[in-house]
């Protein structure tokens, strides 16, 4: 692959020249770790090679590497100050993670760089329509409304919140999922006069569960546009201090802000890392910091005040039981990955405002992606969007996608679901172990995380987590995709 803005200079060791163009076809296959290798050769025997750097780092992004791609950026820009490609690959790796604001500042550097660059144009005026704040009529915003974070010594004295225009039309599928939040959140923040009058106590919390994406923090940021309710993301890395006191005066401050900005949706995601179950040998400030959130918690159900607090978690098992209780987090919410219909309207939904050509099938996409998230469907449509322009940057001719370049990407990317069922299954249902003991084998009963009742209160995951890992449907599954990718 030969970047257009990025050349090696003419003084580029022959040798060095044939392993980059040897990689370069390897980028055509989609052989994205074969052509890594090749241009790893390459800089070997030409340290300063820019466009190697920078076309191994877009083979990284394309591998989700984003660390490596990020490093191969950073050097191009180092042999190139002036050059536009380093930055674009930058905002291409902020946006796969996406982080769009920062995506942003790099499509503008590159355009800085070369006011000509077409590609950083159009993938920063996509994503200024995606968020709502160009000149497309997408109803996907997600503004920063208040002032920046501030965290001075390990504590936080400042949070911003934000304002969202994402509604339940923005969600693909769940329409269970949205009949729960309707009836147990959304009426009880715009009309808890109604609730009051049957004599329905207010609830203050919700707990998101269920595999990793798919949804649960799309979910919450609808939640907001339904309401109209000021957001606030509440960062367990800026929350939690190792000095102690700091991460209890941090919770403090996220809901003083949360009263300061009400009405007012208080997310806390990946909950399980600061609300673990207290008990064993955790640590005595973390211990702290769940008593914290406990009392605010306590706080907002006496007065609430306009706030409402959802947690999210893949792992709910390991939360604190005291956390979860009626009058806290009292309502669990199971997000699933997406069935069939879902997936479709995923794909329909992602490509919305990309230049699709004839013969794309979403039906075939969404039998070719049995069970991906949401997550790994937003990413193959991505990445088959970015494929297309990286091959107009090489070739300078511009192109509609393609079914094939769909099917490119499902092909090297996967899913992230088929590991984590395996993995979870270990950690939460019952097993048989045999151990050896003097030389005779023994069977035992290892019991999972999981307590009675929360295999009760969790069934559907545990339910998904059984099926989903079961080796008959492990096989359906693979066979689908397989069918779908290469027959029909």
């Amino acid at each position: 692959m030969a970047s257009s803005q990025s050349k090696g200079p003419a003084a580029t060791p022959p040798h060095a020249k044939e392993l980059y163009d040897e990689a370069g076809k390897l980028f055509e296959e989609n052989k994205f770790d074969e052509a890594i290798q090749f241009y790893s050769q390459a800089i070997s025997e030409y340290t300063n090679y820019g466009s190697a750097y920078f076309n191994r780092a877009l083979s990284y992004a394309l591998l989700s590497q984003y660390e490596k791609a990020t490093k191969d950026a950073e050097k191009v820009m180092e042999l190139e100050p002036d050059a536009a490609d380093a930055p674009y690959v930058m905002g291409v790796i902020n946006e796969y993670q996406h982080d769009y604001d920062s995506a942003i500042e790099w499509y503008e550097k590159a355009l800085k760089n070369n006011p000509n660059y077409s590609q950083a144009k159009d993938r920063m005026k996509m994503l200024k329509e995606k968020m709502g704040s160009g000149t497309g009529t997408t109803k996907m915003k997600m503004s920063s409304e208040g002032s920046k974070t501030v965290v001075e010594e390990g504590q936080l004295k400042q949070v911003k919140w934000f304002s969202s225009n994402i509604t339940f039309k923005d969600v693909v599928g769940m329409k269970k999922q949205k009949e729960i939040i309707h009836d147990n959140i959304i009426l009880a923040m715009t009309k808890p006069e109604l609730l009051k009058a049957y004599g329905k106590k207010l609830g203050l919390g919700a707990l998101f569960y269920g595999p990793p994406g798919c949804g649960k923090t799309w979910l919450v940021k609808a939640i907001a546009g339904e309401t109209k309710a000021r957001f606030i993301v509440a960062n367990i890395n800026e929350i939690v201090d190792m000095y102690a006191g700091n991460t209890e005066k941090n919770m403090h401050r996220v809901f003083e802000q949360a009263r300061e900005n009400a009405p007012c949706v208080v997310f806390f995601d990946e909950v399980d890392a600061m609300g673990s179950k207290r008990e064993g040998e955790q640590q005595s400030h973390m211990r702290m910091a769940v008593n914290q959130f406990l009392q605010e918690l306590d706080g907002v159900e006496k007065n609430p005040e306009g706030i409402f607090v959802i947690t999210a978690t893949n792992q709910p098992w390991d939360v604190d039981p005291a956390l979860k209780r009626a009058g806290r987090l009292g309502e669990s919410i199971y997000v699933p990955p997406p069935d069939y219909a879902t997936r479709k309207q995923a794909f329909k939904y992602d490509t919305r405002n990309m230049p699709l050509g004839r013969g794309i099938s979403f039906d075939r996409l969404a039998r070719a992606t049995m069970g991906f998230s949401q997550a790994d469907i937003f990413e193959v449509s991505d990445k088959a969007a970015l494929r297309v322009a990286a091959e107009e940057d090489r070739t300078g001719k511009r192109r509609k996608i393609k079914m094939g370049d769909f099917r490119a990407i499902i092909k090297k990317k996967g899913n992230t679901l088929d590991e984590w069922y395996g993995m979870v299954k270990k950690e939460i249902i019952s097993k048989t172990e045999t151990q050896i003991t003097d030389g005779k084998k023994t069977e035992i009963q290892k019991e999972g995380k999981l307590s009675p009742e929360e295999k009760a209160r969790y069934k559907d995951l545990v339910k998904d987590v059984r099926w989903n890992s079961f080796f008959l449907w492990v096989f359906v599954k693979k066979f689908m995709r397989f069918w779908a990718l290469y027959i029909f």
